[in-house]
């Protein structure tokens, strides 16, 4: 299995990365997480056809999380030569309860285009909820997690290995559960430890770095780093919770899942 870091900057894109957006890959089947502003850009640069994903996951509705769907939807409607129908072959797309209705009313630029947009044409919408499915040779469990507004973390599992993706969430049980064990764990890092930090919205490094000890998982990936957020602590933070391997996510950087052990093959990692 492998994990490409195509977007890792939290809550807005950054000088260096797309917002948040992650490709992961097994038995030729790609598999998306998350599209923010700058993520389908990326997608291209690594080689990958947006025509060739196998789905879409998004954790939260959120703009820095879902921003590049409408160019998505753009190209899957009006790509003058594409690989194949995008109308009878539909892209399935997982996400919150009111992923469909949202994401029309970021794509359609009126009221009037509003009322006749229908993006099920080409996108199949499927609503999350504390369940799992299969994509390819991908089993997906989902759970819903602590943040600002409807929000779900991830867990993949294909050829034995097993990836946990927060999406933006605080500490909570579902992401316990959804980490126990894996062999890699995308966990986010917007902001540094506080007890100031509002509830129920981000993990610091130290709480993803507890998260990361407490599941017993392989390996760490730290990402959504805000901006404004020292890079350099957060690490540090998750080092003193956790004693494996702790790396930041670099856009551009692919992690190789082959449990129990997972490493950096690619981009700038560290």
């Amino acid at each position: 299995m492998l994990l490409t870091v195509l977007g890792c900057s939290g809550s807005l894109p950054g000088p260096e990365s797309p917002s948040s957006g992650y490709l992961v890959e097994s038995g030729g089947c790609a598999v998306a997480l998350d599209l923010g502003s700058g993520v389908l850009a990326a997608m291209q640069a690594r080689g990958c056809d947006p025509f060739d994903l196998g789905a879409l996951l998004l954790s939260h509705l959120h703009p820095d999380h879902c921003a590049d769907f409408t160019t998505l939807a753009v190209m899957r409607r009006y790509h003058i030569h594409p690989p194949y129908d995008a109308y009878q072959r539909k892209l399935a797309v997982h996400g919150p309860s009111e992923v469909a209705d949202r994401l029309a009313r970021a794509y359609a630029e009126s009221a009037e285009e509003l009322a006749t947009t229908d993006l099920s044409d080409v996108f199949d919408f499927h609503v999350l909820d504390a369940g799992s499915f299969e994509v390819g040779p991908f089993r997906v469990r989902s759970r819903p997690v602590e943040h600002s507004c409807e929000a779900h973390g991830f867990r993949l599992e294909a050829d034995g290995a097993a990836i946990a993706y927060t999406g933006d969430s605080g500490p909570c049980a579902a992401l316990a559960d959804l980490a126990s064990g894996v062999d890699l764990l995308l966990a986010e890092a917007t902001w540094t430890d506080h007890p100031d930090r509002p509830l129920g919205e981000h993990l610091s490094g130290a709480q993803a770095g507890r998260l990361a000890h407490e599941a017993g998982v392989g390996e760490l990936v730290l990402t959504h780093l805000a901006t404004w957020t020292d890079p350099a602590e957060v690490l540090a933070e998750a080092r003193a919770e956790y004693s494996g391997p702790v790396t930041l996510a670099r856009a551009g950087g692919v992690h190789e899942v082959a449990g129990p052990a997972a490493r950096v093959v690619g981009g700038r990692g560290n």
